[in-house]
């Protein structure tokens, strides 16, 4: 289906591409009136057919086509393309999910069993028919086993070595304790289906998505064609390309040239310059999909065992100021804690303030006035080392010699382990729920959790999932967000959308949605 992605010939392009950004609208308006992908007999509704092209920040050589272990956003939307999902939060649905290659999730009276009814008639490229196998090694064997906290909450919450088929259409999954939010668990997206046995990922593979992979070049991009046996929805696209462009101008330069049709997650300066741009149109997330932008201090590692460093380190950040300066005010403060905008969010909370005095104070009580601490972090999403640089000034101000320390993009979560190893780190949420994000990355001391282990806490967040009544379990979490609050190791001062863009013309890319990461099965060019 896809031409040969030529790399030299398409960085030749961008470089165009970026310049033609710099110079404004009216010259590209001028020069080009054949852009690809166009079709001039095209009405104003969604047609069938086109290939959408799509830039995103990918993980240069380290991308890779298994998803269980790839940490960049390129290699999940790719993988979300070529693979089904059990579902996706949905807050309009009747159980606050929207199924995929489930057709529904009942739960036992006692919290103690979720059986999981596979949609009949899903068949993978090979044409064979997806069943409770596949669902069952696509947990257990793979995610279960993933080194990346999101792919690891499934065994966190159901007893997988117990778990089993009922038939080719149902799977039994008990819990390890009560939980009443164990779809919003299972249906967030990111659990997608392989077909038993699946022990490599490679080009060919089975796969039951919306699109059949057709190339791939890590670092450089990825083509598929529409998978017309899909199950649900059949893409409107006959084909979808995603490009990996590390740089934001770079990508918004692909689009306003033509190049792309969309480009994720741009900086706020690049996207400040498309704004009045004819052919090109701002399609920011919006709340609760707002990601957190953070700095993780590790408890295992001294001072940050002290509790009152920790504070002196939240107190030190100047929170307007990088939602001013970074974002030009297009983004919302933060306080500390993740998931703005969800239900379970704690909103009595009181405001951090800004209080670099009482910053300092703290630090000489704990006898960490004057040390020395290297800022780990690199631009996996655009703001981070603009604010991880604001950091390191807030926190010379009140004696800390801090310094900033960049990688290239892609690689902050390449290595994971080395990664919760370090003393201060930059971070990201992604936007789920409270409760959810507390058992992705801090629960039961998980490496995500830099050194954050209270059992007492873990216990008030499992007393708040096993709750049936929204309003006590509303009532639990904020008890635990508190804690969190104010013993916790995040400094987490901005929430801030996802600055994407379009071409005029594109639609539907927001009905696939998954957190900040768009899907395209659903997609359409005008």
């Amino acid at each position: 289906m896809s031409r040969q992605i030529d790399r030299r010939a398409f960085l030749r392009r961008s470089t165009v591409a970026v310049a033609a950004l710099a110079v404004g609208p009216g010259l590209l308006a001028a020069c080009s009136t054949d852009e690809p992908g166009s079709d001039p007999k095209s009405g104003s509704g969604p047609r069938s057919g086109g290939t959408l092209r799509a830039a995103f920040v990918g993980g240069g050589a380290s991308e890779t086509l298994d998803f269980f272990n790839g940490p960049s956003a390129l290699d999940l939307v790719r993988a979300r393309a070529w693979h089904g999902t059990l579902g996706n939060l949905d807050p309009s649905g009747p159980d606050g999910v929207r199924y995929g290659v489930l057709k529904g999730i009942e739960v036992s009276d006692d919290l103690s069993t979720y059986t999981l009814h596979v949609r009949p008639g899903v068949r993978f490229t090979d044409g064979s028919e997806l069943t409770s196998a596949d669902i069952l090694h696509s947990l257990s064997a793979l995610a279960a086993k993933s080194k990346l906290p999101v792919y690891r909450l499934a065994a966190a919450n159901f007893d997988l070595a117990r778990a089993k088929a009922d038939g080719g259409l149902k799977v039994v999954l008990p819990t390890l304790r009560p939980i009443a939010d164990g779809r919003m668990i299972l249906c967030q997206g990111n659990f997608l289906v392989v077909k038993d046995g699946t022990k490599t990922f490679a080009q060919g593979m089975p796969s039951c998505g919306p699109f059949r992979l057709t190339e791939f070049t890590a670092g450089q991009g990825a083509a598929f064609e529409r998978y017309d046996d899909h199950y649900g929805h059949v893409p409107h696209l006959d084909g979808l390309e995603l490009r990996s462009i590390a740089d934001s101008t770079a990508r918004a330069g692909a689009l306003t040239s033509g190049e792309v049709d969309f480009a994720h997650d741009l900086s706020p300066v690049t996207a400040r310059t498309l704004a009045d741009h004819a052919k090109v149109e701002l399609v920011p997330t919006e709340s609760p999909y707002l990601v957190g932008l953070s700095f993780q201090m590790n408890m295992s590692v001294k001072p940050f065992d002290d509790p009152r460093v920790r504070e002196a380190f939240k107190l030190a950040v100047d929170r307007k100021a990088m939602v001013r300066t970074v974002f030009y005010g297009n983004a919302e403060v933060g306080n500390d804690l993740p998931s703005i905008g969800f239900p379970d969010y704690a909103e009595g909370v009181p405001q951090r303030a800004h209080d670099p005095e009482r910053a300092r104070e703290l630090l000489k009580e704990a006898g960490a006035d004057g040390m020395e601490v290297t800022l780990t972090t690199g631009p996996e999403t655009p703001g981070m080392v603009e604010m991880a640089a604001l950091f390191v000034e807030d926190l010379k101000k009140v004696g800390v010699r801090a310094s900033v320390r960049e990688l290239p993009a892609g690689q902050l979560y390449a290595d994971f382990p080395a990664y919760t190893a370090l003393p201060l780190a930059a971070s990201y949420q992604m936007p789920i729920p409270a409760l959810s994000t507390y058992q992705m990355s801090t629960a039961g001391g998980s490496p995500a959790a830099f050194g954050w282990k209270e059992s007492e806490t873990d216990a008030l967040v499992a007393k708040a999932r096993a709750e049936r009544d929204p309003a006590q379990a509303k009532k639990l979490s904020t008890q635990a967000q508190r804690t969190r609050w104010t013993q916790g190791n995040q400094v987490l001062p901005v929430f801030k959308p996802n600055l994407n863009a379009q071409a005029k013309g594109v639609d539907g890319v927001r009905d696939d949605l998954f957190e900040q990461f768009p899907g395209f099965s659903r997609a359409s060019l005008a």
